[in-house]
């Protein structure tokens, strides 16, 4: 059942949990949301099975929490403190997150931002090179094509750097439409990605004293191992590890298990 949290400006929210124990939350990455991912979802489904009480939400901008542009990393994490307001009895109770791609780099923006996080796990996060400017540079193109209101242009802009036939494939997709309809909710992936180049991430992220699980795929690209090597190296409380997954996809079942495994060591 669709429950709402109001975050600080107003905006409602959509949310659903499942199960009951430690409160976790899912993060999303780009062009995900609950009626969109049905992978994500049976990951929530899988993980309450281990005894915790998962939270899977569409970020502002997508599937049941509508928002107007422009969508910032600031407002996104004011999202997340007021789910995790609604999943907590205090203000200074923590909560797990999960985040899967540029999902991981919001979720260590929240974390760093003072967002009360007990563990955070975070899945093949596609960080470019440290203190590069490539990273702000793709922001103002991004926000450049958000603003004209041209979703298409904004999507091949956003995937320029994927696979081609990865783009190729999601153009000829029932779902393009969909993809182009959340474009201006993709601004902050790329905000809280330029944000990691922002600064020193040793610096950056000194303040997540949380533990941290960085996790990649077996198979998977050079990009996202020399990230998982970068925040290994500079959150405070890291460690790695390799999952069964390919092509930037994993299973539900085995990774809720690892998921779990980590939460509850």
């Amino acid at each position: 059942m669709t429950e709402y949290a109001t975050s600080a400006d107003g905006t409602r929210i959509a949310f659903d949990r499942e199960g009951a124990g430690p409160p976790v939350i899912l993060v999303d990455g780009a062009f995900q949301f609950r009626a969109f991912d049905p992978t994500t979802t049976e990951l929530q489904r899988r993980l309450a099975e281990h005894g915790f009480e998962v939270v899977r939400y569409d970020r502002r901008g997508r599937g049941e929490s509508p928002a107007d542009a422009p969508i910032t990393l600031a407002q996104t994490v004011d999202d997340l403190r007021a789910l995790a307001a609604e999943l907590t009895e205090g203000a200074d109770d923590a909560v797990a997150l999960f985040g899967n791609s540029s999902g991981g780099s919001i979720a260590l923006a929240a974390a760093a931002a003072g967002l009360p996080v007990s563990k955070l796990v975070l899945f093949e996060v596609p960080l470019d090179d440290e203190l590069d400017t490539s990273g702000a540079e793709f922001l103002e193109g991004l926000r450049e094509r958000i603003t004209t209101g041209n979703g298409d242009a904004t999507v091949e802009y956003f995937m320029r750097d994927m696979p081609p036939g990865w783009i190729a494939q999601a153009k000829q997709g029932e779902g393009w439409p969909v993809m182009t309809g959340l474009a201006a909710s993709l601004e902050p992936d790329a905000e809280s990605l330029a944000w990691t180049q922002s600064a020193a991430r040793s610096a950056l992220w000194a303040g997540i004293t949380a533990p941290a699980l960085v996790l990649v795929g077996s198979e998977t690209l050079d990009v996202m191992r020399s990230a998982a090597e970068s925040m290994v190296a500079n959150l405070p409380h890291a460690q790695f590890r390799e999952v069964e997954a390919s092509d930037h996809r994993w299973d539900p079942r085995s990774l809720a298990l690892t998921i779990a495994e980590f939460l509850v060591g």
